[in-house]
């Protein structure tokens, strides 16, 4: 008895903890989830952040830019394998998303780069930006700073949750 109530607590506080980082945001038939970034070193020019982004509508629209007060400019960026040598390079024209489809922005593939950051991002923060979709127009987001090293958006508490700890 003591235990299956030791596993409801866990369970839910791994639903409040995940629900304790960055929210989710919906414009028009995009919906944007679980928003993070990565913590950044002092005198980091440049920091990452990551999402996933779900097109529930019926035509493609394209994510085409976005901005944010923290840096001086913000880019959509693609890691990609080619012979071998993994290499970034900024989606000029932005990234379709087309109807029904899911594009998951992660550490090693889609990401966000802050270009000039005017301060670093510190684990536990907020960085607020705003994402502009051809269609569906500007929607404002918020990333939850996680550690430097963080492969997911999931806190340092949910994760050692999740590993029993």
């Amino acid at each position: 008895m003591i235990r299956i109530f030791f596993v409801a607590v866990a369970v839910l506080f791994t639903c409040w903890a995940g629900s304790a980082g960055a929210e989710d945001a919906t414009v028009g038939a995009i919906r944007i989830s679980g928003p993070w970034a990565r913590a950044t070193p002092k005198g980091a020019p440049v920091g990452g952040a990551y999402m996933t982004i779900t097109n529930t509508g019926n035509v493609s629209d394209r994510l085409v830019g976005g901005s944010s007060d923290v840096s001086n400019h913000f880019e959509i960026h693609e890691m990609s394998m080619d012979n071998g040598v993994m290499k970034m390079r900024p989606l000029e024209k932005g990234l379709e998303i087309k109807p029904g489809q899911t594009v998951e922005f992660k550490p090693g593939g889609y990401h966000f780069m802050f270009v000039g950051l005017k301060k670093p991002f510190e684990e536990g923060q907020h960085v607020k930006a705003t994402l502009a979709f051809e269609k569906a127009g500007n929607v404002g987001v918020d990333f939850a700073v996680r550690g430097v090293g963080a492969q997911t958006g999931a806190s340092s508490e949910k994760m050692q949750m999740q590993r029993g700890h």
